[in-house]
């Protein structure tokens, strides 16, 4: 009699579209839960064995889960209306997406929050990981310069806003590949886009480099994020010593079709 009534109750509740159990759910790395919000970290398992990069990633993503907790707990109390249905819901998840002469380590950082908005939103974000020195970097070290406005920058420019008219005639969205959109992706390290060195078809090397725009910075908010690619071979004139040995080969294929 217990045994049906437990099968009764596990088919009950995955008509509903809950699950019985949360076993075979991942478990967040780091959570708060309380009446004005629930929010969660994950980090992948590859990211996981790295510990001096897992602990880097977990150090930011607390203060993000604290600030993101300060903020809800004080619009709860201004306003307990657009609370009357729960807390504020927001995950933030850690992967990586390459690793390049056992060395550099891409990582993506995607976020979604839903503050009770008139929708919930995404962003996406990127680290370059050192493993050698154990810190974060920039892709400084790979170009001979990367002056704002300067040469290697408008190249990266031209090559990426090239690269995202791609993209959007491939969704049908050209009439937003327009100048007006564009006008964030500037020639500056700070301003051009999260960047990740890009996987390669030859092993160890990177084959150019991937930019990561979350909704609204490229397009509006239904065409989603988009991902530029730019090979090394655009890049060729512009890089040292050390960017010359990390690039090669091609894009896998597929991997423009794989969430970044």
């Amino acid at each position: 009699m217990k045994l049906v009534l437990k099968l009764s109750v596990a088919l009950l509740l995955c008509t509903i579209g809950l699950s019985p159990s949360h076993s075979a759910d991942p478990k967040p790395d780091a959570v708060v839960k309380n009446k004005s919000i629930e929010a969660r970290i994950f980090l992948d398992d590859k990211l996981k064995a790295d510990t001096a990069l897992a602990a880097d990633c977990l150090a930011e993503g607390r203060k993000w889960l604290d600030k993101n907790a300060a903020e809800a707990a004080a619009a709860r109390k201004q306003d307990p209306q657009f609370f009357k249905d729960g807390g504020r819901d927001f995950e933030r998840k850690y992967s990586i997406r390459s690793l390049v002469a056992d060395r550099y380590v891409s990582v993506m950082r995607n976020d979604y929050m839903d503050t009770h908005g008139a929708h919930p939103n995404s962003d996406v974000n990127t680290i370059l990981w050192d493993k050698a020195d154990g810190k974060r970097i920039s892709i400084r070290p790979f170009f001979t310069e990367t002056a704002d406005n300067g040469p290697t920058m408008k190249a990266m420019v031209k090559a990426v806003i090239a690269s995202l008219k791609i993209e959007k005639k491939k969704r049908d969205t050209s009439e937003t590949a327009t100048e007006e959109w564009f006008k964030s992706v500037e020639p500056s390290l700070l301003k051009i886009g999260a960047v990740t060195l890009a996987p390669s078809t030859e092993a160890g090397k990177s084959s150019g480099l991937t930019f990561h725009y979350p909704p609204y910075a490229v397009g509006p908010y239904a065409e989603g994020e988009y991902v530029a690619f730019v090979p090394w071979e655009t890049l060729k004139p512009y890089l040292t010593a050390e960017g010359a040995r990390i690039f090669g080969g091609s894009r896998p294929k597929g991997d423009a079709d794989e969430p970044q």
